[in-house]
């Protein structure tokens, strides 16, 4: 996702709460000048309409900048709670291959599996060749118990359910 769409909707909402700025500052330099000219609050219908609009363009621009902090605010929240997931786990992926006993070397096409690679990006990706790639994903299955990368994954996410209910 590109970074720009993360903000369209609190960039949209304070686009929104300026242009209701500037209609409220027109609407009050109206009232402002209409009350001038009439020497006193004697306006008819005209004259309470827009202060009316005037007084709800405030009310409308405070409710909508709250709405914008709580959003930024949660936003910030969850992008704080994102980073702890994501260490979390990682840390439990790791440990689960440290449990299988994997070496360094298949720790990293482990990873790299998980991640959704195929053989031969692995093998690009490592520098090395697919029959070595090939050895370690054999030795990643025979060492999990798994017999594909469906069962890897699939241990894996177990594990990784079994440490949220703990």
């Amino acid at each position: 996702m590109p970074w720009y769409k993360e903000f369209q909707v609190p960039l949209g909402l304070f686009g929104l709460i300026v242009v209701q700025f500037f209609c409220a500052v027109f609407f009050i330099g109206d009232v402002v000048a209409d009350y001038r000219a009439m020497g006193g609050f004697t306006g008819g219908v005209h004259f309470w309409f827009e202060v009316l609009a005037a007084l709800s363009l405030l009310v409308t621009i405070a409710f909508e900048a709250g709405l914008l902090m709580r959003m930024l605010r949660r936003a910030a929240h969850l992008q704080g709670r994102l980073a702890v997931t994501k260490l979390a786990v990682y840390e439990v992926i790791e440990a689960e291959f440290e449990a299988w006993k994997l070496s360094p070397a298949e720790a990293d096409v482990a990873s790299f599996l998980v991640k959704g690679f195929g053989i031969a990006e692995i093998a690009t990706l490592r520098g090395s060749a697919e029959g070595t790639v090939k050895a370690h994903l054999n030795a990643i299955y025979r060492k999990s118990g798994a017999h594909s990368r469906g069962d890897v994954l699939s241990l894996l996410i177990d594990r990784l359910l079994d440490e949220q209910t703990n």
